[in-house]
């Protein structure tokens, strides 16, 4: 059973950087990979993926702002957050799929002050 642990979230004020980071256990090859959020009173929503072939997909909110990377060797996905907006503020969540299956995160908190 693949596990995924994320850390890194945490409270900052607007403009500044958090990099969240998850780690897989359990599991390889995973196929595609990606970071997920949900403000409260919110649906979830897309933030970025990437594949295992280094292909990368941001939502059009935070594109020139956010990167996401892995690290196959780590089993580690990535998420640098720079220049934070108060709207970014959410619980992100990192989903991985291998083959047809999903795994999610239990998600770290991110918050954004003015």
């Amino acid at each position: 059973q693949v596990q995924l642990v994320e850390s890194g979230g945490g409270l900052v004020q607007a403009g500044g950087s958090l990099k969240l980071s998850c780690v897989a256990s359990g599991g390889s090859g995973i196929n595609v990979w990606g970071w997920y959020r949900q403000a409260p009173g919110k649906q979830r929503e897309f933030v970025a993926t990437i594949t295992s072939g280094g292909t990368t997909n941001y939502a059009d909110s935070v594109k020139g702002r956010f990167t996401i990377s892995r690290d196959n060797a780590k089993n580690t996905l990535y998420l640098q957050m720079n220049n934070l907006r108060t709207e970014d503020t959410a619980v992100y969540v990192c989903k991985a799929r291998i083959l047809l299956k999903e795994y999610w995160g239990r998600g770290t908190q991110v918050t954004v002050s003015s």
